[in-house]
């Protein structure tokens, strides 16, 4: 096995202690009571429920739409092209804004009624760089085509976060909240592979010192503003791994088919530091009557993981997700997904403490 990844922190037990498992954010249907008793039940300790999002609601509910809803100062609108930044508030970001505090409403109407409410809860919004890369400026091209846009949004993006975090806080009181951040395009932003509006050319890679800066930015503000744990939701191919865990995040969440023999010995050097691995096991073309079964998702993961020689023991280092978000299931289907999921968690436990 390569020698530990500097994770630019001390060594630490890892938060969870045993296999456990979530979901990456997006859930079928435009119910959000549904959605969230369903996520809520599925999810119960010690799995980590996470507040839901609704993307077939239409505009706002993106996951793009639902982070500009958080962002501090930076209004929006939709065009035909995507998401703009403008000059003042609109209809499209309005909507977006009622979307997700009906969402956080429901959350805290749910989890209030129950008797026993866990003690942890999850939160998801885009990264800087994936913002960055999505939304456009008033002059129709990407804003990471600018360096003072990129820097706005940055910065814009944590300041929103510490205020979102705290009515999710007020709306749940008592829940250990855990920020994923999801960064789709950072590949694509690290290689300069990102296509200008006009499709004719692409957009100069951005720097990987600048890109951990953003990051780091982000993440202490999260952090300050009182999130237990900072997850990094990265694409399988060509992710910076190593970049995320020195830019200070607790944990990345991958899918499993698609990592190589050279990301499983980054993803060994932190486990053996005390960091997460959020494991992407279901692919998103498994659908109910389609789902793995238990024994082969165990295998999925055993594998890699002998393979790199880190001990049954740190399997406690391990969340158990989809590789994808849920909104291309049905609510039925999306359920079958996380029962799953808590199947094959309680049978790594069994091998964790054989």
């Amino acid at each position: 096995m390569s020698a530990p990844l500097d994770t630019g922190s001390e060594p630490a037990e890892p938060t969870t202690r045993s296999v456990t498992a979530t979901a990456l954010g997006s859930w079928p249907g435009t119910d959000p009571v549904e959605a969230a008793l369903i996520t809520l039940g599925e999810l119960g300790d010690p799995h980590l429920p996470y507040l839901v999002q609704l993307p077939d609601r239409g505009i706002g509910s993106d996951a793009v739409g639902r982070t500009a809803a958080v962002l501090i100062e930076l209004p929006v609108d939709v065009q035909p092209f995507g998401w703009r930044l403008v000059d003042r508030p609109g209809a499209d970001q309005r909507r977006a804004v009622s979307a997700l505090s009906t969402d956080i409403n429901v959350l805290a109407d749910v989890v209030g009624a129950e008797e026993q409410p866990g003690h942890e809860l999850k939160i998801q919004l885009c990264g800087p760089w994936t913002m960055a890369a999505s939304l456009y400026t008033h002059y129709g091209e990407r804003a990471l085509l600018d360096v003072g846009a990129r820097r706005e949004i940055t910065e814009s993006l944590a300041a929103g976060i510490a205020e979102h975090l705290a009515r999710v806080r007020s709306a749940v009181p008592g829940a250990q909240l855990t920020l994923q951040l999801d960064e789709p395009e950072i590949a694509r932003v690290l290689a300069g592979t990102i296509p200008t509006a006009s499709g004719y050319r692409t957009l100069r890679s951005i720097a990987a010192p600048e890109v951990s800066q953003g990051w780091e930015l982000v993440f202490a503000a999260a952090k300050a503003a009182g999130a237990g744990q900072v997850v990094l939701a990265l694409p399988g191919a060509d992710a910076p791994i190593g970049a995320a865990f020195t830019a200070g995040a607790d944990g990345v969440a991958l899918a499993l088919g698609a990592l190589a023999a050279g990301d499983w010995e980054q993803l060994a050097g932190a486990v053996e530091n005390g960091k997460q691995v959020w494991a992407g096991v279901i692919a998103s073309a498994d659908h109910a009557a389609e789902l793995p079964q238990v024994s082969r998702l165990v295998e999925r993961v055993m594998r890699p993981w002998r393979g790199v020689g880190l001990p049954a023991r740190q399997l406690s280092a391990l969340r158990l997700t989809p590789a994808a978000g849920l909104a291309g299931h049905t609510p039925s289907s999306a359920r079958a997904v996380l029962t799953r999921l808590t199947d094959a968690a309680r049978a790594l436990n069994d091998v964790r403490t054989e």
